[in-house]
């Protein structure tokens, strides 16, 4: 079990930074068992960013996760458990091996690694979108935008809507009506669009940008689970083999951000650059 004593102060770390203002922030609070849920929503709603809070472990894990974002509760955020990950390793508050986590989507396994922390994902299923003319419509696309790649629902742990675009000037010029997002994602059975474009197809590295369903904020600058969704994807359309997909995200929105997913057996980990915002680290 990790004890954190009965400190409730809050931390906010940056994940996935790639360049000045880049990356996305998570406030984490060490001990939330306290806390009700609607206490938590209101504290992610006050930062305005998906927010962890630590838990007794449950199930035979070390630990809980809670993860809510301004408008409602979340089964898994990718960087919120990587920047809580990174945190309690450096106020050593976690041992020094893999860390079991319990969340609402399942179990997950953390370690550190030498990028930085990484967590599991199982490795991801997807399946197609019969009918994608209303994705497309909110994203102010049009096929012929589109690359030779299906549209696919695509999910780690929360299903994520990707739309492959033909290039980076045309992800980085979509201008979504965002009244009609969360429509959209509920006829299709989606927390997020996910439009998507490679940047360097040898060095299998893409571009996306995230915009989800009802977090409270139209677009998100970093999403790790999206990014584990997308990589598993193109692996199972065959567009590669590789058991290292590089996404890049946030770069339209000024915050670029680098979000690594690697590929071991039947699992995916997901990883990135940790860093302290808010908090002192003794």
């Amino acid at each position: 079990m990790i004890r954190t004593g009965q400190n409730r102060n809050v931390f906010v770390v940056n994940v996935f930074r790639d360049g000045p203002g880049g990356g996305n922030p998570a406030p984490v609070v060490l001990d939330a068992s306290a806390m009700t849920a609607e206490a938590m929503r209101e504290q992610a709603a006050q930062y305005g960013h998906e927010s962890a809070f630590v838990l007794p472990g449950r199930d035979g894990c070390d630990l809980s996760l809670r993860f809510f974002v301004p408008n409602h509760e979340m089964e898994m955020c990718g960087h919120a458990t990587l920047g809580t990950v990174w945190l309690l390793r450096h106020l050593g508050l976690l041992p020094e091996r893999d860390v079991t986590i319990a969340t609402l989507s399942g179990m997950v396994t953390a370690r550190m690694t030498e990028e930085g922390p990484a967590i599991s994902q199982l490795a991801g299923r997807c399946e197609l979108v019969d009918e994608p003319s209303a994705v497309l419509d909110v994203l102010g696309l049009r096929k012929s935008d589109l690359e030779d790649l299906p549209v696919m629902n695509a999910a780690t742990s929360r299903t994520k809507t990707l739309v492959p675009v033909r290039s980076r000037a045309i992800l980085d010029s979509i201008v979504p009506d965002f009244s009609g997002i969360a429509d959209v994602c509920d006829a299709v059975g989606s927390t997020g669009l996910y439009p998507f474009a490679t940047v360097d197809r040898a060095a299998v590295t893409l571009a996306a940008r995230q915009f989800p369903r009802s977090s409270g904020y139209p677009e998100d600058a970093a999403t790790g689970i999206a990014a584990t969704a997308l990589a598993s994807c193109v692996r199972q359309l065959g567009v590669t083999s590789s058991t290292r997909v590089t996404v890049h995200q946030g770069e339209a929105m000024g915050r670029p951000s680098k979000i690594t997913v690697t590929f071991r057996g039947d699992q995916c980990w997901l990883s990135g650059h940790v860093e302290l915002l808010e908090g002192t680290i003794k």
